[in-house]
This record gives C-alpha cells, structure tokens and sequence, in this order.
C-alpha cells in the first residue's frame, strides 16, 4: 500500500475526531494530531482502534506512543503491513 493510500485512509478515519477544521483542511505529513488538529488523549486510542481495523494489523503500546503525528503513524502502519 503506497504512502498516498495509507494518507487517504487515514484521514477518513481522523475526520470525525478533529476539532479544528482548518488544521484539517491543512492535513499533511507534518501534522500533529493533538497539537494540529487538537483531538484529546481518549480519542487518539478511539483513532488507533479504528486504524487497527481498517488496515488489519496489531498496534502495540509501544507504537501507540509514537502515533502523534500523520508521519509516525503512517510510518507505523507501513511497518505492521509489511511485518
């Protein structure tokens, strides 16, 4: 799965969590999901969730941490499909 498809997936799935709608229209690699598009805590594990099962793949604790921003966490899944 190209880097673009993972991007488009993901945004879908951030959507209805954003609550700044300009940091979302400015969606990009460098994004930041708390700081950017200022989703909480609770709802970073409700996104996580929901990319577990749109992409069919397991995310540790470890991972999860790391998914603050559209880069790390488009690096995250690239990792766990091509595990």
């Amino acid at each position: 799965m190209t880097k673009e498809a993972i991007i488009t997936k993901l945004t879908t799935i951030v959507k209805p969590y954003v609550q700044n709608e300009e940091g979302f229209k400015n969606l990009s690699e460098e994004t930041d999901f708390i700081n950017d598009l200022e989703i909480n805590s609770a709802n970073l594990v409700d996104i996580i969730l929901d990319v577990e099962d749109a992409f069919a793949i397991e995310i540790d604790n470890e991972s999860m941490e790391k998914m603050l921003s559209v880069k790390a966490t488009v690096a995250i899944i690239q990792e766990k499909i091509n595990a």
